[in-house]
Protein backbone atom coordinates (compact mmCIF):
# COMPACT_ATOMS: atom_id res chain seq x y z
CA UNK A 1 0.00 0.00 0.00
CA UNK A 2 2.94 2.28 0.51
CA UNK A 3 3.91 1.88 -3.05
CA UNK A 4 0.75 2.56 -4.24
CA UNK A 5 0.36 5.62 -1.88
CA UNK A 6 3.89 7.15 -2.80
CA UNK A 7 3.94 6.06 -6.58
CA UNK A 8 0.33 6.36 -7.30
CA UNK A 9 -0.01 6.84 -11.26
CA UNK A 10 -1.95 9.56 -12.65
CA UNK A 11 -5.08 8.69 -14.78
CA UNK A 12 -4.52 9.29 -18.38
CA UNK A 13 -5.84 12.69 -19.83
CA UNK A 14 -8.47 11.64 -22.52
CA UNK A 15 -8.31 12.17 -26.19
CA UNK A 16 -10.29 15.09 -26.77
CA UNK A 17 -11.87 17.58 -24.11
CA UNK A 18 -15.28 16.92 -22.88
CA UNK A 19 -18.13 18.55 -24.50
CA UNK A 20 -18.19 21.95 -22.20
CA UNK A 21 -14.73 22.01 -21.89
CA UNK A 22 -13.23 24.72 -22.72
CA UNK A 23 -9.68 24.20 -23.93
CA UNK A 24 -6.79 26.76 -23.56
CA UNK A 25 -6.37 27.42 -27.14
CA UNK A 26 -9.70 29.39 -27.56
CA UNK A 27 -8.39 31.91 -25.04
CA UNK A 28 -4.42 32.27 -26.74
CA UNK A 29 -6.42 32.92 -30.03
CA UNK A 30 -8.14 36.18 -28.79
CA UNK A 31 -11.29 34.90 -29.26
CA UNK A 32 -13.63 38.69 -28.91
CA UNK A 33 -16.84 36.48 -27.95
CA UNK A 34 -18.24 37.35 -24.02
CA UNK A 35 -17.90 33.79 -23.50
CA UNK A 36 -20.79 33.28 -21.07
CA UNK A 37 -21.72 37.03 -20.44
CA UNK A 38 -25.15 37.95 -19.63
CA UNK A 39 -26.49 40.80 -22.23
CA UNK A 40 -28.39 41.92 -19.81
CA UNK A 41 -25.64 43.47 -17.48
CA UNK A 42 -23.02 46.70 -18.70
CA UNK A 43 -20.41 44.29 -19.83
CA UNK A 44 -17.40 46.65 -21.06
CA UNK A 45 -14.46 44.70 -23.00
CA UNK A 46 -12.78 41.37 -22.99
CA UNK A 47 -11.67 39.21 -19.81
CA UNK A 48 -9.99 35.62 -18.94
CA UNK A 49 -13.31 35.03 -17.20
CA UNK A 50 -15.08 34.95 -20.17
CA UNK A 51 -16.85 38.68 -20.02
CA UNK A 52 -16.02 42.63 -19.37
CA UNK A 53 -15.95 44.36 -16.57
CA UNK A 54 -18.69 46.14 -15.21
CA UNK A 55 -19.21 50.64 -16.05
CA UNK A 56 -17.89 52.86 -13.26
CA UNK A 57 -20.70 53.45 -11.58
CA UNK A 58 -21.99 49.93 -11.37
CA UNK A 59 -18.69 49.34 -9.63
CA UNK A 60 -18.51 51.90 -7.49
CA UNK A 61 -21.76 50.48 -5.87
CA UNK A 62 -20.72 47.10 -5.54
CA UNK A 63 -17.18 48.25 -4.23
CA UNK A 64 -18.96 50.06 -1.76
CA UNK A 65 -21.61 47.63 -0.43
CA UNK A 66 -18.72 44.98 -0.41
CA UNK A 67 -16.41 47.25 2.10
CA UNK A 68 -19.90 47.64 4.49
CA UNK A 69 -20.30 44.17 4.83
CA UNK A 70 -16.77 42.63 4.67
CA UNK A 71 -15.41 45.82 7.56
CA UNK A 72 -19.05 45.54 9.63
CA UNK A 73 -18.83 41.84 9.52
CA UNK A 74 -15.12 41.21 10.68
CA UNK A 75 -15.84 44.18 13.44
CA UNK A 76 -18.55 41.83 14.49
CA UNK A 77 -16.32 39.10 14.58
CA UNK A 78 -13.50 41.06 16.54
CA UNK A 79 -15.46 42.47 19.00
CA UNK A 80 -16.87 38.85 19.70
CA UNK A 81 -13.60 37.64 20.48
CA UNK A 82 -12.58 40.48 22.90
CA UNK A 83 -16.04 39.57 24.87
CA UNK A 84 -14.90 36.38 24.67
CA UNK A 85 -11.13 36.93 25.38
CA UNK A 86 -11.34 36.88 29.62
CA UNK A 87 -11.94 32.94 29.10
CA UNK A 88 -8.20 32.49 28.48
CA UNK A 89 -7.74 33.13 32.12
CA UNK A 90 -10.77 31.12 33.18
CA UNK A 91 -10.45 28.04 31.25
CA UNK A 92 -8.07 27.14 28.45
CA UNK A 93 -10.57 24.69 26.51
CA UNK A 94 -13.39 26.86 26.71
CA UNK A 95 -11.47 30.06 25.14
CA UNK A 96 -10.51 27.66 22.32
CA UNK A 97 -13.92 26.17 21.47
CA UNK A 98 -15.22 30.25 21.89
CA UNK A 99 -12.67 30.98 19.34
CA UNK A 100 -13.12 28.31 16.89
CA UNK A 101 -16.98 29.79 16.88
CA UNK A 102 -15.30 33.27 15.88
CA UNK A 103 -13.72 31.12 13.12
CA UNK A 104 -16.75 29.65 11.95
CA UNK A 105 -18.13 33.39 11.64
CA UNK A 106 -15.14 34.46 9.46
CA UNK A 107 -15.69 31.54 7.71
CA UNK A 108 -19.48 32.13 7.13
CA UNK A 109 -18.37 36.07 6.24
CA UNK A 110 -15.86 34.93 3.50
CA UNK A 111 -18.41 32.31 1.77
CA UNK A 112 -21.18 34.53 1.68
CA UNK A 113 -18.97 37.22 0.17
CA UNK A 114 -17.62 34.93 -2.56
CA UNK A 115 -21.31 33.92 -3.47
CA UNK A 116 -22.49 37.99 -3.28
CA UNK A 117 -19.47 39.27 -5.38
CA UNK A 118 -17.64 36.86 -6.66
CA UNK A 119 -19.95 33.55 -7.53
CA UNK A 120 -17.69 31.02 -9.28
CA UNK A 121 -18.33 27.17 -10.16
CA UNK A 122 -16.34 24.75 -8.38
CA UNK A 123 -15.63 21.79 -10.36
CA UNK A 124 -14.24 18.74 -8.13
CA UNK A 125 -12.42 15.51 -9.08
CA UNK A 126 -9.88 13.44 -7.30
CA UNK A 127 -7.87 9.98 -7.14
CA UNK A 128 -9.39 6.62 -5.57
CA UNK A 129 -8.32 7.21 -2.20
CA UNK A 130 -10.86 10.21 -2.14
CA UNK A 131 -13.35 9.50 -4.23
CA UNK A 132 -16.04 8.26 -1.70
CA UNK A 133 -15.32 11.39 0.61
CA UNK A 134 -16.94 14.02 -2.05
CA UNK A 135 -20.73 13.64 -2.87
CA UNK A 136 -23.22 15.81 -4.79
CA UNK A 137 -26.26 16.83 -1.81
CA UNK A 138 -29.69 17.20 -2.87
CA UNK A 139 -29.59 21.25 -2.84
CA UNK A 140 -26.44 21.12 -5.23
CA UNK A 141 -24.00 21.81 -2.85
CA UNK A 142 -20.88 19.19 -2.30
CA UNK A 143 -20.49 17.33 0.91
CA UNK A 144 -17.52 16.68 2.09
CA UNK A 145 -16.13 13.71 4.46
CA UNK A 146 -12.42 14.22 5.46
CA UNK A 147 -11.11 13.50 8.90
CA UNK A 148 -11.14 16.24 11.55
CA UNK A 149 -7.46 16.19 11.89
CA UNK A 150 -5.00 16.70 8.34
CA UNK A 151 -2.45 18.80 6.92
CA UNK A 152 -3.34 20.37 3.53
CA UNK A 153 -1.03 21.17 1.45
CA UNK A 154 -2.15 23.00 -1.81
CA UNK A 155 0.11 24.63 -5.44
CA UNK A 156 -0.61 28.71 -4.41
CA UNK A 157 -1.92 30.28 -7.87
CA UNK A 158 -3.84 33.85 -6.34
CA UNK A 159 -4.21 35.42 -2.72
CA UNK A 160 -8.25 33.49 -3.67
CA UNK A 161 -6.69 29.95 -2.96
CA UNK A 162 -6.94 30.18 0.44
CA UNK A 163 -11.07 31.41 0.15
CA UNK A 164 -12.03 28.96 -1.48
CA UNK A 165 -9.90 26.34 0.59
CA UNK A 166 -12.32 27.57 3.86
CA UNK A 167 -15.11 26.92 1.54
CA UNK A 168 -14.00 23.42 1.70
CA UNK A 169 -13.83 23.41 5.47
CA UNK A 170 -17.61 24.67 5.81
CA UNK A 171 -18.60 21.56 2.89
CA UNK A 172 -16.71 18.97 5.58
CA UNK A 173 -18.75 17.20 7.81
CA UNK A 174 -18.52 17.85 10.05
CA UNK A 175 -18.17 21.34 9.29
CA UNK A 176 -14.22 22.06 9.94
CA UNK A 177 -14.55 26.20 8.94
CA UNK A 178 -13.59 26.95 12.81
CA UNK A 179 -10.56 24.61 12.99
CA UNK A 180 -8.63 25.83 10.08
CA UNK A 181 -4.98 27.24 10.53
CA UNK A 182 -2.88 29.01 7.94
CA UNK A 183 0.99 29.93 8.36
CA UNK A 184 0.56 33.66 6.90
CA UNK A 185 3.66 36.07 6.38
CA UNK A 186 4.52 38.35 9.56
CA UNK A 187 3.57 41.49 8.21
CA UNK A 188 -0.13 40.61 7.98
CA UNK A 189 -0.80 40.29 11.56
CA UNK A 190 -0.04 44.32 11.73
CA UNK A 191 -3.24 44.70 9.66
CA UNK A 192 -5.56 46.93 11.84
CA UNK A 193 -8.71 45.03 13.30
CA UNK A 194 -7.90 41.19 11.00
CA UNK A 195 -4.39 41.49 12.22
CA UNK A 196 -5.69 41.04 15.68
CA UNK A 197 -8.49 38.56 14.51
CA UNK A 198 -6.26 35.99 13.03
CA UNK A 199 -3.54 36.60 16.44
CA UNK A 200 -6.74 35.12 18.02
CA UNK A 201 -7.15 32.04 15.45
CA UNK A 202 -3.98 30.84 16.44
CA UNK A 203 -2.56 31.19 12.69
CA UNK A 204 0.61 31.29 12.65
CA UNK A 205 3.25 34.23 11.16
CA UNK A 206 6.50 33.74 9.69
CA UNK A 207 9.23 35.81 9.07
CA UNK A 208 10.74 33.49 6.88
CA UNK A 209 14.04 33.61 8.91
CA UNK A 210 14.23 29.81 10.28
CA UNK A 211 16.23 30.89 13.65
CA UNK A 212 13.23 33.28 14.82
CA UNK A 213 10.41 30.75 12.94
CA UNK A 214 10.88 27.23 14.36
CA UNK A 215 10.51 28.31 17.91
CA UNK A 216 6.95 29.95 17.21
CA UNK A 217 5.93 26.80 15.17
CA UNK A 218 6.96 24.55 17.58
CA UNK A 219 4.83 26.34 20.34
CA UNK A 220 2.13 26.53 18.17
CA UNK A 221 2.24 22.99 17.09
CA UNK A 222 2.96 21.97 20.33
CA UNK A 223 -1.06 23.51 21.08
CA UNK A 224 -2.21 21.92 18.23
CA UNK A 225 -0.84 18.47 18.68
CA UNK A 226 -1.57 18.57 23.29
CA UNK A 227 -3.97 15.49 23.99
CA UNK A 228 -6.75 16.69 26.50
CA UNK A 229 -8.99 14.60 28.62
CA UNK A 230 -12.96 14.96 29.13
CA UNK A 231 -14.38 14.70 32.27
CA UNK A 232 -15.02 10.70 32.11
CA UNK A 233 -11.48 10.34 31.44
CA UNK A 234 -11.37 9.80 27.55
CA UNK A 235 -8.31 11.57 25.71
CA UNK A 236 -8.82 13.15 22.46
CA UNK A 237 -7.16 16.01 20.12
CA UNK A 238 -8.80 19.16 19.10
CA UNK A 239 -10.11 18.68 15.52
CA UNK A 240 -7.64 20.84 12.96
CA UNK A 241 -6.93 21.33 9.46
CA UNK A 242 -3.49 23.21 8.94
CA UNK A 243 -3.60 24.91 5.43
CA UNK A 244 0.53 24.92 3.73
CA UNK A 245 1.59 26.00 0.64
CA UNK A 246 4.70 24.71 0.24
CA UNK A 247 5.60 26.92 -2.67
CA UNK A 248 5.96 29.86 -0.19
CA UNK A 249 4.23 32.47 -2.51
CA UNK A 250 1.71 32.89 -5.76
CA UNK A 251 2.82 31.41 -8.84
CA UNK A 252 4.06 35.14 -10.85
CA UNK A 253 6.72 35.91 -13.37
CA UNK A 254 9.22 36.71 -10.53
CA UNK A 255 7.97 33.47 -9.11
CA UNK A 256 8.95 31.07 -12.09
CA UNK A 257 12.05 33.19 -12.51
CA UNK A 258 13.03 32.25 -9.25
CA UNK A 259 12.28 28.69 -9.12
CA UNK A 260 14.11 28.54 -12.49
CA UNK A 261 17.22 29.78 -10.72
CA UNK A 262 16.84 27.44 -8.28
CA UNK A 263 16.01 24.37 -9.95
CA UNK A 264 19.34 25.15 -12.04
CA UNK A 265 21.32 25.47 -9.09
CA UNK A 266 20.22 22.58 -7.32
CA UNK A 267 20.05 20.45 -10.40
CA UNK A 268 17.02 19.12 -10.77
CA UNK A 269 14.24 19.33 -13.44
CA UNK A 270 12.15 22.78 -13.04
CA UNK A 271 8.41 22.55 -13.31
CA UNK A 272 6.18 24.44 -16.07
CA UNK A 273 2.79 25.66 -13.79
CA UNK A 274 4.07 25.71 -10.78
CA UNK A 275 6.50 27.03 -8.34
CA UNK A 276 9.21 24.14 -7.08
CA UNK A 277 8.56 23.83 -3.46
CA UNK A 278 10.41 24.62 -0.38
CA UNK A 279 10.44 21.82 1.63
CA UNK A 280 11.33 22.28 4.76
CA UNK A 281 8.46 24.73 6.59
CA UNK A 282 6.44 21.62 5.58
CA UNK A 283 8.72 18.72 6.78
CA UNK A 284 9.11 20.52 10.56
CA UNK A 285 5.30 20.86 10.94
CA UNK A 286 4.89 16.78 9.72
CA UNK A 287 7.77 15.62 12.12
CA UNK A 288 6.20 17.74 14.81
CA UNK A 289 2.72 16.77 14.53
CA UNK A 290 3.82 12.86 13.73
CA UNK A 291 1.49 10.71 15.55
CA UNK A 292 -1.42 13.26 16.05
CA UNK A 293 -2.51 13.06 12.19
CA UNK A 294 -2.76 10.41 9.80
CA UNK A 295 -3.11 11.94 6.39
CA UNK A 296 -1.38 14.55 4.55
CA UNK A 297 -4.32 15.59 1.71
CA UNK A 298 -3.24 17.59 -1.74
CA UNK A 299 -5.20 19.51 -3.38
CA UNK A 300 -4.20 21.19 -6.89
CA UNK A 301 -6.10 24.36 -8.31
CA UNK A 302 -6.55 25.28 -11.67
CA UNK A 303 -8.56 28.32 -12.50
CA UNK A 304 -10.24 28.99 -15.87
CA UNK A 305 -9.54 31.37 -18.18
CA UNK A 306 -5.33 31.84 -17.54
CA UNK A 307 -4.17 31.03 -20.64
CA UNK A 308 -0.51 29.18 -20.91
CA UNK A 309 2.60 30.93 -19.35
CA UNK A 310 0.56 33.31 -17.69
CA UNK A 311 -0.54 33.60 -14.02
CA UNK A 312 -3.77 33.81 -12.17
CA UNK A 313 -2.44 36.86 -10.34
CA UNK A 314 -2.66 38.93 -13.47
CA UNK A 315 -6.27 38.10 -14.28
CA UNK A 316 -8.16 37.22 -10.84
CA UNK A 317 -7.37 40.28 -8.41
CA UNK A 318 -9.26 40.54 -5.50
CA UNK A 319 -10.66 44.09 -6.85
CA UNK A 320 -11.87 42.36 -10.19
CA UNK A 321 -12.86 39.30 -9.17
CA UNK A 322 -15.20 41.73 -6.23
CA UNK A 323 -16.11 44.87 -7.47
CA UNK A 324 -15.43 44.54 -11.10
CA UNK A 325 -17.85 41.84 -11.66
CA UNK A 326 -15.03 39.37 -13.23
CA UNK A 327 -14.79 36.33 -10.94
CA UNK A 328 -13.13 33.19 -12.35
CA UNK A 329 -15.40 31.27 -14.44
CA UNK A 330 -15.04 28.25 -12.64
CA UNK A 331 -12.24 27.10 -9.83
CA UNK A 332 -10.90 23.38 -10.50
CA UNK A 333 -9.88 21.22 -7.39
CA UNK A 334 -7.93 17.54 -7.87
CA UNK A 335 -7.48 15.72 -4.46
CA UNK A 336 -5.52 12.79 -3.25
CA UNK A 337 -4.58 11.89 -0.07
CA UNK A 338 -1.43 10.59 1.26
CA UNK A 339 -0.76 8.30 4.79
CA UNK A 340 1.86 10.16 6.89
CA UNK A 341 3.18 6.72 7.66
CA UNK A 342 4.09 6.14 4.02
CA UNK A 343 5.68 9.87 3.83
CA UNK A 344 9.40 9.80 4.36
CA UNK A 345 10.07 11.37 7.30
CA UNK A 346 13.70 10.22 8.64
CA UNK A 347 15.61 12.98 6.93
CA UNK A 348 14.73 16.20 5.53
CA UNK A 349 16.27 14.94 2.47
CA UNK A 350 14.55 12.15 1.76
CA UNK A 351 11.43 14.04 2.59
CA UNK A 352 12.34 16.85 0.21
CA UNK A 353 12.61 14.20 -2.73
CA UNK A 354 9.30 13.03 -2.16
CA UNK A 355 7.46 16.62 -1.76
CA UNK A 356 9.26 17.32 -5.04
CA UNK A 357 7.78 14.13 -6.92
CA UNK A 358 4.24 15.19 -5.68
CA UNK A 359 4.23 18.49 -7.47
CA UNK A 360 5.98 16.94 -10.88
CA UNK A 361 2.70 15.14 -10.53
CA UNK A 362 0.77 18.54 -9.88
CA UNK A 363 2.76 20.28 -12.77
CA UNK A 364 1.66 17.01 -14.92
CA UNK A 365 -2.09 17.11 -13.65
CA UNK A 366 -2.22 20.99 -14.87
CA UNK A 367 -0.47 20.20 -17.96
CA UNK A 368 -3.72 18.21 -18.44
CA UNK A 369 -6.06 21.00 -17.79
CA UNK A 370 -4.43 23.39 -19.88
CA UNK A 371 -4.51 20.68 -22.67
CA UNK A 372 -8.44 19.53 -21.70
CA UNK A 373 -9.72 22.42 -19.92
CA UNK A 374 -10.28 19.40 -17.39
CA UNK A 375 -8.95 17.58 -14.44
CA UNK A 376 -9.04 13.55 -14.40
CA UNK A 377 -12.38 12.49 -13.66
CA UNK A 378 -12.89 10.39 -10.11
CA UNK A 379 -13.20 7.40 -10.09
CA UNK A 380 -16.51 5.39 -8.62
CA UNK A 381 -20.03 5.54 -9.35
CA UNK A 382 -20.72 7.32 -6.37
CA UNK A 383 -19.18 10.65 -7.82
CA UNK A 384 -18.99 9.59 -11.32
CA UNK A 385 -23.34 9.65 -11.93
CA UNK A 386 -24.31 11.90 -14.22
CA UNK A 387 -21.04 14.14 -13.76
CA UNK A 388 -18.25 12.46 -15.89
CA UNK A 389 -16.18 11.91 -13.36
CA UNK A 390 -16.78 15.47 -11.84
CA UNK A 391 -18.55 17.56 -9.41
CA UNK A 392 -19.22 21.25 -9.85
CA UNK A 393 -21.24 23.58 -6.65
CA UNK A 394 -20.74 27.03 -6.10
CA UNK A 395 -19.73 28.79 -3.40
CA UNK A 396 -22.35 29.44 -1.16
CA UNK A 397 -23.76 28.76 2.43
CA UNK A 398 -26.68 26.29 2.82
CA UNK A 399 -29.09 28.91 4.09
CA UNK A 400 -29.09 31.96 2.72
CA UNK A 401 -29.41 33.83 5.86
CA UNK A 402 -26.96 31.60 7.92
CA UNK A 403 -24.36 34.88 7.85
CA UNK A 404 -26.66 36.57 10.59
CA UNK A 405 -24.62 34.10 13.00
CA UNK A 406 -21.84 36.41 13.07
CA UNK A 407 -23.71 38.95 15.08
CA UNK A 408 -25.58 36.41 17.70
CA UNK A 409 -22.86 36.98 20.28
CA UNK A 410 -23.18 40.92 20.25
CA UNK A 411 -26.94 40.64 19.86
CA UNK A 412 -27.25 38.71 22.82
CA UNK A 413 -24.64 40.83 24.66
CA UNK A 414 -26.67 44.05 23.66
CA UNK A 415 -30.01 42.08 24.95
CA UNK A 416 -28.70 41.37 28.06
CA UNK A 417 -27.22 44.42 28.33
CA UNK A 418 -30.39 46.53 27.82
CA UNK A 419 -32.46 44.24 30.01
CA UNK A 420 -30.03 45.37 33.01
CA UNK A 421 -30.28 49.05 32.18
CA UNK A 422 -33.53 48.69 32.26
CA UNK A 423 -33.55 47.14 35.10
CA UNK A 424 -30.98 49.10 36.91
CA UNK A 425 -33.26 52.10 35.92
CA UNK A 426 -36.67 50.58 37.44
CA UNK A 427 -34.25 49.89 40.72
CA UNK A 428 -33.03 53.29 40.96
CA UNK A 429 -36.46 55.28 40.41
CA UNK A 430 -37.68 52.81 43.09
CA UNK A 431 -34.80 54.34 45.38
CA UNK A 432 -35.36 57.62 44.62
CA UNK A 433 -39.02 57.41 45.98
Amino acid sequence: MASELRQRALPQPPQTPTADAVPAPSFLAGASVLSGADPAKPYLGTHASGRGEYGRLVQVLRGLSFTVYFLTGCIAIHITQLIGAPLYWVNRDLYDAYMSVTKQSFGLLITTMTHWWGPTTIRISGDASVADQIRKTKDGLVEFSFPERMVMIANHQIYTDWLYLWWVGYANTPGMHGYLYIILKESLKYIPIMGAGMMFYGFIFMSRKMAVDQPRMAHRLGKLKTQKTTPSGTKYLDPMWLLLFPEGTNASQNGRNKSAKWAEKIGVKDTEHLLLPRSTGTYFCLTELKGTVDYVYDCTVAYEGIPRGKFGEDAFTLSGTYFRGQPPKSVNFYWRRFRVSDIPLDTAEDFDLWLRARWYEKDALLEQYMSTGRFPPSPGEAVTKGHEGHLETEVRTRNRFEFLQIYAVIGFVALIGNIILKIWAQVLALVGR
